[in-house]
């Protein structure tokens, strides 16, 4: 395996702290992300896996702490120059629609980076267009509509509660909770009057599945690999299939205790197995992704599945649904997934 020189890309306040840097910025050393005893509420978890794994893979690594600043890019392009960016980056000054703009400034620079490109990242940020394109090409998901700030909007007639009123462009489940699925009109005006003023976006309103949750990892830019079809259990619900990955379900460790949470590869039938991949295949495909995604779907009691959303450049910890549904394929580890991306944002940027 070759030594790659790699700039690592993310969020200026999520580099992870006790890092040992040489003169060139480069890591030397770091803690042992594993040692964290509160890795699930530690906000760095992802940057300091990939930071330490990558190191210890034989790469050099710089890591790039950005909130704001394309300059401090550029710069750092021409003086480290890299083989390639490792794209963390969720957000650019504070929006999230913006991580897409930082991707073409890349590509302007003809610099190979990791994950999606930009066009991918704008269709399936907005929940609202994926739905549009994805009804295109007859790929199921929930019936919705969206509600803009400072437009009065109505629901319209062919949609039915219970609903769940989500943010629009955002994602890592901000916004959900259990009060996101409403069951009335003045409950769901409630829930858009949070969106709207509590986090600052659009909202937009879906059909609630009831049912089981899947979570289906694709690798690969024109060819995929597709991981197994992961589940999120919950074993100490009366009702599991009203249950849904809300934000104190990912992040809040006393939550996922009382609720017996936790994550698995999916007992599936063969033939239903297939559907489920073949619908996340084709989503990855019509919404133009490359590098990596996580296609999020729901089942209901009739075995029909819905898109629920897709996720380019998902969170990838060593022990998120991921890189975990890649380490039940065939001798996967997490340098293999680290190693995989590098090999795809370099492959993606030789054939533009």
């Amino acid at each position: 395996m070759k030594s790659l020189k790699i700039l690592v890309l993310m969020h200026g306040d999520l580099i992870p702290p006790g890092l040992e840097l040489n003169e060139s910025g480069e890591i030397i050393t770091g803690p042992d992300p594993l040692a964290d005893d509160k890795r699930l509420e530690t906000p760095w978890t992802t940057e300091s896996d990939v930071l330490i794994h990558l190191k210890a893979m034989g790469h050099r690594v710089r890591p790039l702490g950005i909130i704001g600043e394309l300059k401090k890019i550029r710069e750092s392009v021409e003086e480290y120059k890299p083989h390639i960016v490792f794209n963390l980056l969720e957000e650019f000054d504070g929006e999230s629609l913006f991580d897409s703009h930082v991707v073409s400034y890349l590509e302007l620079l003809h610099i190979p980076y990791t994950g999606n490109n930009p066009r991918g990242l704008i269709l399936a940020r907005d929940k609202a267009l994926t739905k549009k394109i994805l009804s295109y090409h007859r790929i199921k998901s929930a019936k919705f509509a969206v509600f803009p700030k400072n437009k009065k909007t109505k629901l319209p007639k062919n949609i039915n509660y219970p609903l769940i009123v989500k943010c629009l462009d955002e994602d890592a489940s901000l916004g959900l909770s259990k009060a996101s699925v409403v069951h009335n009109e003045e409950k769901l005006k409630e829930r858009v009057k949070f969106i709207h003023q509590k986090i600052g976006v659009d909202a937009i309103v879906e059909e609630f599945i009831s049912g089981r949750e899947f979570y289906i990892g694709v690798l690969g830019n024109y060819r995929m690999d597709i991981l197994p079809v992961w589940e999120v259990f919950y074993e100490n619900s009366e009702s599991p299939e009203k249950e849904f990955y809300s934000r104190a379900a990912k992040w809040n460790e006393k939550y996922r205790d009382r609720k017996g949470i936790d994550s698995g590869k999916a007992k599936l039938s063969p033939e239903l197995e297939k559907k489920i991949k073949d619908i996340a295949r084709r989503t990855y495909k019509v919404l133009g992704l490359n590098g990596y995604a996580r296609i999020d779907v729901r089942m209901d009691e009739n075995e029909n599945v819905y898109v629920i959303e897709a996720n380019p450049n998902p969170n990838i910890a060593m022990d998120d649904e991921f890189a975990e549904s890649s380490y039940a394929t065939a001798q996967w580890d997490y340098h293999k997934i680290l190693q995989k991306i590098l090999n795809l944002g370099i492959s993606w940027s030789k054939s533009d």
